[in-house]
């Protein structure tokens, strides 16, 4: 069993950044891939950056890429997201995720991949 909670949102101006962490527990986290979704107001959860268990390789939306970092510290059971440049269309609940995720980066972006989910927390980029 993995349990999830995110931390580090919060308001912040266009142009600035956030990060996010995602702190986990149970012994086989380090077994696992880790993502970010995110869901804005009106719209459906959607896919933002995921990192395969040992942090060798990462998958970005299009809509973040170069502009957002994942990383992971699976000494501390705690996983990363540098959000950087924010825009206003970034304001969003961002969830966490984890589970084993077959090889492949179409099933590192798929919701249906992670059985493991945090409550999210809420980041707001104002204009």
């Amino acid at each position: 069993q993995v349990q999830l909670v995110e931390s580090g949102g919060g308001l912040v101006q266009a142009g600035g950044s956030l990060r996010l962490s995602c702190a986990t527990s149970g012994r086989t986290f380090t077994n696992y891939a880790a993502a970010w979704f995110r869901r804005a107001p009106g719209k459906e959860r959607e896919f933002v950056a995921a990192i395969n268990w040992n942090g060798g390789n990462t998958y970005y939306a299009d809509s973040v890429k170069g502009r957002f970092t994942i990383s992971r510290d699976n000494a501390k059971n705690t996983v990363y997201l540098q959000m950087n440049s924010l825009k206003p269309e970034d304001t969003a609940i961002y969830y966490c995720a984890a589970d084993r995720v077959y090889s492949g980066s179409y099933y590192y972006t798929q919701e249906s991949s992670y059985g493991y989910w945090g409550q999210g927390t809420q980041v707001t980029v104002s204009s």
